[in-house]
């Protein structure tokens, strides 16, 4: 985790150095060791693997649409998978350096480059256009009801033509002194479109018109200092049925009303990842390492996991009667979705998964930050 400072009159972004909460370095939170897995109950198959070039500092998150996976890396690369085989179906290069992606809705899919530039391409690898953020894009863009939605790192939310890329509104919205360095999420669902914002706020826009539809706090910043007070909204906000779900940084797990905003209950907890929800549940992997579920419901605590003490771990996601989440060596532990205890784990290629998980099918795929691409299954 990285922490960036906003100087809002110049609009300058120079990361602070030194505040990574996670660093396997840290002599203070050192990574707990791995729990030796005796009688697993579940044993998770690899069903296919697939190569890209590496993340970087950047967070790539494949992007699931009808059967196909889109993937990218650092590097420029795009690439389309079959998600039930892996089996590569085109595979272009940019042209440029990239730092977030990928968006999809199965016709368009879009990218973001170093230097700020949007790029979309059709479902046959061709590019359709190309655009200019107004700085530093991320997160990565969304794709919904005929526009792209795209945030860039001084908090301007775009929304494009998904065929020619024409501008169709724009969102400017205030930074905090002090953000997280990431990749705050964006969801599309029915005519709105659900963003994640620095300094704990879930903002809610009319996807046609950009028009605010409300906004919620999901953490309050406290404290007297700057670092203190950073709360920002790191991972994307799920829905689910009629909530949308999201925690932020030193702040709240909450859910509301999708429709109205509305709050449904929230609980203390700090995450720079995102959340994951299922009919039962709401699972936070907290900065600490600790892994814990709560009731949709009313937020009710049903159990906590702390043996993956400070190993970075990623999003988790609700998977059949296990939660999974990954760590920063590249293992995927398996969870038991009622009570949290390890009932399964898989190695990848070593390196840390940041990404966000996605289920496709039967199948889930998780992306490493050196650009392994593993699908999974259980017997």
């Amino acid at each position: 985790m990285r922490m960036t400072k906003t100087v809002v009159a110049a609009s300058v972004f120079a990361m602070l150095a030194g505040c990574s909460l996670f660093s396997s370095k840290d002599t203070k939170n050192q990574p707990a060791p791995l729990v030796e897995l005796k009688n697993p109950s579940l044993s998770p198959k690899v069903v296919w693997k697939y190569s890209t070039g590496k993340a970087g500092t950047a967070v790539f998150s494949p992007a699931l649409a009808g059967d196909s996976v889109y993937v990218a890396d650092a590097d420029g690369a795009l690439v389309r998978l079959n998600a039930a085989s892996g089996k590569e179906q085109w595979r272009v290069k940019t042209g440029t350096d990239l730092t977030a992606g990928v968006g999809s809705d199965g016709e368009v899919i879009v990218v973001g480059g170093v230097k700020g530039q949007i790029l979309a391409y059709d479902a046959s690898g061709k590019q359709l256009w190309k655009a200019q953020a107004s700085s530093e894009v991320l997160s990565s863009p969304v794709v919904g009801g005929g526009l792209v939605v795209v945030r860039s790192v001084d908090n301007m939310i775009n929304g494009y033509d998904a065929k020619t890329g024409a501008k169709k509104w724009s969102m400017p919205r205030t930074t905090p002194a002090l953000t997280l360095r990431n990749a705050p999420g964006m969801v599309i669902n029915g005519p709105n479109v659900y963003i994640a914002q620095p300094g704990g706020k879930l903002l809610a826009l009319t996807l046609a018109t950009g028009i605010q539809r409300f906004e919620v706090v999901v953490g309050e910043p406290r404290g007297a200092t700057e670092l203190e007070r950073v709360t920002d909204i790191a991972g994307a906000p799920v829905i689910f049925e009629k909530d949308v779900c999201a925690v932020s940084y030193q702040g709240r797990v909450a859910c509301f009303d999708a429709a109205t905003g509305a709050p449904h209950w929230s609980k203390p907890t700090s995450s720079d990842k995102g959340v994951a929800v299922d009919q039962r549940f709401v699972f936070v992997s907290d900065d600490k390492g600790d892994v814990g579920a709560y009731s949709r419901e009313n937020g009710a605590n049903a159990w906590k996991n702390d043996k993956l003490s400070y190993r970075n771990l990623s999003t988790p996601v609700s998977y059949g009667r296990a939660v999974a989440v990954g760590d920063y060596q590249g293992y995927i532990h398996f969870l038991s979705r009622e009570d949290g205890a390890f009932i399964g784990r898989v190695a990848t290629d070593g390196s840390a998964i940041n990404a966000d998980p996605v289920i496709a099918g039967t199948n889930l795929i998780f992306q490493t930050q050196s650009g392994t691409v593993t699908a999974l299954a259980v017997e």
